[in-house]
């Protein structure tokens, strides 16, 4: 019985033939994504503003304006209303009222009774209450996480291989996170401490997805002294790519089913791995590798300097032989 191979063994596609409009297309993307964030924001839920979040499902989907009126009619500050993966689920957030826990306790209690009374069969899913100070301090917790994180992947690649490998894993995890960010200012869905632990989860996987990849490069700069780096970078990648494929396909299979069939409450950490693990495979083919090409890495970079050889002058080598 022959096993079934996504890559054929003999591919030879010529990823870096497309490099240079690749590089276009991810700094337009990324800028856009950047000025994205800083324009309109994201939409940051309880966990890092504060106040109150009260998760109510309805028998059928409820007019929000009118459920808006109802509960601001209350005198609870200014509630903002948000569908939570169906039109049937709302996430009402409101202000955290003065007078610390009883008080928070007590207007949910308003809040319960207007909903009850109003939309019978309505069924409170949850109630969340985070002060001011705590959700600071969580997204400079979480920023402080993303950030060390990146810094930490980047050193450990720039001692294992050379500095021009810890630049491209730098720039390749910017890549993934600010894709991740745009996407979620994009569709302003809730940016919580599950995106952050799912934007976490992408940073681990671009890191490993891209040292697969560099390993391989260092393997053939080593094997292949005298071929190109173009044609090189293209062996290494099409050798990395069953390995690629193979697991990118069925981390996006599992997450999908999560997408279509799993629970709202992580809905957002879903689709935030979802996108990651997407746009952090091409980053591995289109922008880590590349980047090589463009900070001057040659097939002789990296060969150490024998003072005998020199002396007996260069080595007769052919091309593509292996040493």
């Amino acid at each position: 019985m022959r096993l079934l191979k996504l890559v054929p063994d003999d591919t030879n596609l010529d990823f870096m033939r497309w490099r240079n409009l690749a590089l276009i297309i991810s700094i337009v993307v990324t800028v856009a994504a950047i000025a994205l964030v800083f324009t309109r924001g994201l939409n940051l839920g309880v966990d890092f503003v504060g106040g109150q979040s009260v998760r109510v499902t309805f028998q059928q989907p409820p007019s929000l304006d009118q459920l808006r009126d109802r509960v601001n009619a209350l005198g609870l500050g200014d509630a903002s209303l948000q569908e939570f993966g169906s039109p049937n689920v709302i996430r009402i957030n409101m202000p955290l009222p003065e007078g610390g826990e009883a008080a928070a306790v007590q207007a949910a209690s308003r809040v319960r009774e207007t909903i009850t009374q109003d939309y019978p069969g309505a069924r409170f899913d949850a109630v969340e209450s985070v002060s001011g100070k705590v959700s600071e301090e969580l997204f400079r917790s979480g920023a402080w996480a993303i950030a060390l994180a990146m810094l930490g992947i980047a050193i450990y690649i720039w001692i294992r291989f050379e500095w021009q490998f810890g630049v491209g894993a730098l720039v390749t995890l910017f890549h993934d996170v600010w894709m991740t960010l745009g996407f979620f200012s994009l569709t302003q869905l809730e940016f919580n401490l599950n995106v952050i632990a799912a934007v976490l989860t992408i940073v681990g996987y671009s890191l490993n997805d891209t040292v697969v990849v560099y390993d391989r490069i260092r393997e053939n700069l080593r094997k292949y002294r005298k071929m190109e780096i173009v044609p090189l970078l293209n062996l290494s990648l099409n050798e990395t790519l069953s390995r690629t494929m193979v697991t990118s396909i069925s981390i996006l299979l599992a997450l999908g089913m999560l997408l279509l069939f799993g629970p709202d409450v992580i809905f957002g950490l879903t689709i935030a791995i979802f996108i990651g693990i997407f746009v952090g495979t091409y980053s591995s083919i289109y922008i880590s590798s590349p980047i090589l090409v463009w900070l001057g890495v040659t097939s002789d970079s990296f060969r150490p300097k024998d003072p005998v050889s020199r002396a007996r002058g260069p080595r007769n080598e052919t091309d593509g032989a292996q040493v």
